[in-house]
C-alpha cells in the first residue's frame, strides 16, 4: 500500500505542476502560483480515483482480489500517464468480468462530464485571430457538452478551455483509450465478456489500425506498440459455461455507446 499511496502523492505534485503551467503561471519564478494548479490537478485526480475505483469496487464485490491503484506520475504537460488496479486472482465468469472491465469507465465518465460541464462554464469563447495553445480533438460527447454550456460558437471564434474543461476533456479521452476492444484494456475485458473467444480477431487487429492512425495522432502509434508488446489476447474465466445476464448485456452495449460518444480520431489535431 505504501508505493501506492507514494506514487499518489508524487502524480498529485505532477498534475500540480503542469496545472499551473495550463493556467498561466510560472511555479519556477513564484511557486506561490502552484495554487493555480489545483483547478487541473484536483478535477483531473478525481476523474482517475474515480474511475480506478470503479474497478477496485466491482472486483472486490466478485471477490477477486486486486491491488489499490497505482498511479503514474510523468513530466508531461498533463502531468500524468494516468492510473492502474492490478487483478491477482482469477475472475469467477463473464458477469463479473463485464462488470469490472464496465465499472471504471462508467464512473469515470459520470465525475468527467459534470467536470467538463462546469470548466466549460468557465471558458471564454474569442475571436481566433491571434490565439495560440494546444488545438484539442472533439467527440461527440464533447461536442454535445459544448452546445450544451456555450451554444453555436461563432465562425471566426475558439473555445479558450479553462483547466477544469481541460481535466473534463481528458477524462473523455482517457474513457476512449481505455475502451479500445483488446488485450487487456477496460474494453478487452468488456468485449471478451460479451463474445468470449470469438472476440479474438477484433482484438489481434485493433494495434493494426491503430497503427496507421499514428500519422494523425502519434499516441495511436504508441498504443499499437503497446498492445504488440502486452498482447491483444484475453485470459479466459474460471467458468466460461455461466452465462452473461440480459442485464450484463445491456450494461456492456453501454459501455460500447460510452466509448463511441469520447471517441476522437484525432485528439490534438497538428
Amino acid at each position: 500500500m505504501g508505493i501506492q499511496v507514494l506514487l499518489f502523492i508524487l502524480t498529485f505534485f505532477t498534475t500540480l505542476v503542469a496545472g499551473t503551467y495550463l493556467a498561466g503561471g510560472n511555479p519556477m519564478r513564484s511557486p506561490a502560483d502552484l495554487a493555480l494548479g489545483l483547478m487541473f490537478s484536483v478535477p483531473l485526480l478525481s476523474i482517475l480515483v474515480i474511475h480506478e475505483m470503479g474497478h477496485y469496487t466491482a472486483a472486490r464485490r466478485h471477490n477477486v482480489s486486486v491491488t489499490p491503484p497505482y498511479f503514474i506520475p510523468a513530466p508531461s504537460f498533463i502531468g500524468t500517464f494516468g492510473a492502474f488496479i492490478k487483478i491477482k486472482s482469477p475472475v469467477p465468469d463473464r458477469n463479473a468480468l463485464l462488470d469490472i472491465g464496465a465499472a471504471g469507465p462508467i464512473a469515470g465518465a459520470i465525475i468527467a462530464v459534470p467536470i467538463l460541464l462546469i470548466g466549460l462554464k468557465l471558458s471564454a469563447v474569442r475571436p481566433a485571430a491571434g490565439l495560440s495553445g494546444i488545438p484539442l480533438g472533439e467527440s461527440l460527447m464533447f461536442r454535445a457538452a459544448s452546445f450544451l454550456v456555450l451554444g453555436g460558437v461563432p465562425k471566426g471564434y475558439d473555445v479558450v478551455l479553462h483547466p477544469v474543461a481541460f481535466a473534463g476533456w481528458i477524462g473523455l479521452l482517457v474513457t476512449a483509450l481505455n475502451m479500445l476492444p483488446s488485450g487487456q484494456l477496460d474494453g478487452g475485458h468488456v468485449a471478451y465478456a460479451l463474445f468470449g473467444g470469438s472476440y479474438r480477431k477484433v482484438a489481434g487487429a485493433v494495434p493494426y489500425v491503430l497503427l496507421p492512425m499514428g500519422y494523425f495522432w502519434g499516441g495511436w502509434a504508441i498504443w499499437a506498440v503497446m498492445l504488440f508488446v502486452m498482447g491483444t489476447a484475453h485470459p479466459p474465466t474460471l467458468y466460461e459455461d455461466v452465462p452473461l445476464t440480459r442485464g450484463r448485456r445491456l450494461i456492456g452495449v453501454l459501455a460500447g455507446v460510452l466509448f463511441l460518444a469520447c471517441f476522437t480520431p484525432n485528439p490534438v489535431p497538428m
